[in-house]
């Protein structure tokens, strides 16, 4: 199937490339002129079209005779700076001129996939989430202009859907981390959590953070398994490149993918006091056990049985694996 990628150089732009080209499909990528990272795209039978997602002739050009497209080309926080202005242009307009070239090629388009985004919802409650996030139920509250703009993105979608007939899929992906990131994730370091308490001045604060202090001064690289003021460990759901990768051939060309809006993330959570002793016994530090009282605590998981359902999803990439793949690509593997 002839597919156009956007942000085909970024971290799962590329790796999706390579699964598709292995899987037999012909790619097409949008790519900025001289875009340094497009040798991550090196050895791949790709044909690469320069050109901007702000430029409405550019994504016409990229989006001509194609079957599927894979949309993830957008500014993001870690990827700027980006102003205002630039949210905007890249990730609406951007996103409008790339739906606009679908509906002009819509005789040979199967498929038009929108990569969003869990920063959609507002996850970080003071009690944490007790029941899984639903795609469907809970609540979109943006935060800041790259989710604003995700927001966004997916109501032109899904006008372009009833207005065009386009068959459009939504994926909301987690978290994502790839390559060796998870092993130097600041969320499992003590490190992280001290600057917080340095000026906080209740009683159970400051003994959190002697606590904190008189880890690090052993070890500045102490890992901590992360509690709420009632003792309940933190629990995250995240996403391994590979497992957000997997979302898209999962679903490429199934009916009943249209329309839908999905979430992609790992096989389950991971709590900390699960993942932090392996990290450790892995990298052969230390770690503590930790209340981290006044303060927001980080415990939510998705629901992700839309995606398995539906689209037969099975990512595969639980904390343990993730800390194994990691420290394999660490050692040069």
């Amino acid at each position: 199937m002839k597919t156009l990628i956007t942000g085909i150089t970024g971290r799962i732009g590329s790796q999706l490339a390579r699964a598709l080209v292995e899987a037999g499909h012909d790619i097409r990528g949008l790519v900025w002129p001289q875009d340094p990272t497009v040798e991550r795209l090196a050895g791949l039978p790709i044909e690469l079209v320069e050109g901007s997602l702000i430029n409405a002739d550019d994504v016409h050009k990229a989006m001509a005779g194609v079957e599927a497209v894979c949309h993830l080309g957008a500014a993001f926080q870690a990827g700027g700076p980006f102003t205002n202005d630039d949210y905007m242009e890249i990730n609406v307009k951007g996103t409008f001129h790339m739906l606009e070239a679908a509906v002009a090629n819509r005789a040979s388009l199967r498929h038009f996939f929108f990569a969003s985004s869990d920063a959609l919802y507002d996850k970080y409650l003071p009690d944490g989430i007790p029941d899984p996030i639903r795609e469907d139920e809970f609540p979109l509250q943006p935060g800041g202009m790259y989710a604003l703009t995700k927001l966004l993105g997916e109501d032109l979608c899904r006008g372009y859907l009833r207005n065009h007939r386009l068959p459009v899929t939504i994926f909301r992906f987690a978290m994502t981390l790839g390559g060796t990131e998870i092993l130097t994730w600041p969320q499992f370091y003590a490190a992280h959590y001290a600057p917080a308490y340095a000026n906080k001045t209740s009683p159970g604060a400051k003994a959190v953070y002697a606590q904190l202090q008189a880890a690090l001064a052993e070890n500045p690289k102490t890992l901590i398994i992360a509690r709420d003021a009632n003792g309940r460990a933190y629990k995250k759901h995240i996403a391994y490149a590979d497992d957000i990768v997997a979302g898209f051939p999962a679903a490429l060309g199934k009916p009943q993918a249209v329309g839908g809006t999905f979430q992609l993330a790992a096989p389950a959570p991971f709590a900390w006091d699960e993942a932090v002793p392996y990290l450790a016994g892995k990298l052969n530090l230390p770690y503590i056990d930790v209340r981290l009282v006044d303060a927001t605590p980080t415990f939510y998981e998705f629901d992700l049985a839309a995606s398995r359902e539906k689209l037969g999803y099975a990512p595969q990439y639980h904390i343990q694996r993730m800390i194994d793949a990691a420290l394999y690509q660490s050692q040069g593997g």
